[in-house]
């Protein structure tokens, strides 16, 4: 099966771990036509929405997205930076799912 994802992660770092929390930059694309994720490009996760930048309401949408994704609770998911910014960054706690191309976390 060919993976939905263009890029392996060994060329990237688009997420990191902390511990149990997933670590995720994200390069984000409001007004868009549906819901998706694109892909790895570069540093950077690149996801589309549906929601336009305004008054909070993409940073809002991307959160019930990725809560959706990763099967966690929206209150699991916090905005560490990139508030104002198409990039992002987030912390995901203690993720259920992951992307496929997102390795576990490493257990010492």
């Amino acid at each position: 099966m060919v993976s939905p994802y263009p890029l392996d992660i060994q060329q990237t770092s688009c997420y990191s771990w902390d511990k149990d929390d997933l670590i995720l930059k994200v390069r984000l694309q409001p007004r868009a036509s549906k819901d998706e994720i694109i892909g790895v490009q570069g540093e950077w996760l690149k996801v589309r929405i549906t929601a336009p930048p305004l008054e909070g309401k993409a940073n809002l949408h991307l959160i019930r997205f990725l809560a959706a994704q990763f099967q966690v609770s929206k209150s699991q998911i916090v905005l560490i930076s990139g508030q104002s910014s198409r990039e992002k960054r987030l912390r995901i706690r203690s993720p259920t799912r992951l992307l496929p191309f997102i390795r576990p976390p490493r257990k010492m």
